[in-house]
């Protein structure tokens, strides 16, 4: 791990750590029942105070993210990814779909029209 999401200084640093942890689980860089960093390494990783490293962690244990098993530190749980999975595509939904389609009906887009254009720009990548 060697980011935290700058982008949005205006999220808790709490939170961009759990997101950020979710992000690496998401491209695979830990795999489910794989031991976690510590939070005395991120905290030392990322010179942030270790209250906020567990604050942020702890958000990720309540949703079921991550267990801890005492004395050997944070793991990640079973199905974890499914979960990420399905958050993020909810997300991505009311994040980008909603807002792209209210915008397509304003400028008339015909549903063929934007099923042609989504299909073209993701086969270019």
């Amino acid at each position: 791990m060697n980011s935290i999401d700058a982008v949005n200084e205006n999220i808790p640093i709490f939170i961009r750590i759990s997101e950020g942890i979710k992000d690496h689980i998401l491209m695979g860089d830990v795999k489910e029942g794989e031991k976690l960093i510590s939070t005395t390494q991120l905290s030392k990783e990322f010179d942030i105070n270790i209250a906020t490293v567990n604050k942020g962690v702890n958000v990720l244990v309540s949703e079921g993210i991550v267990y801890k098993k005492r004395g050997i530190g944070m793991f990640i749980a079973e199905g974890a990814v499914d979960k990420l999975i399905k958050e993020r595509r909810a997300q991505f939904k009311e994040k980008y779909i909603v807002a792209a389609l209210d915008e397509a009906k304003r400028l008339r887009y015909t549903i063929e029209e934007l099923q042609q254009m989504v299909s073209g720009v993701y086969n270019a990548e």
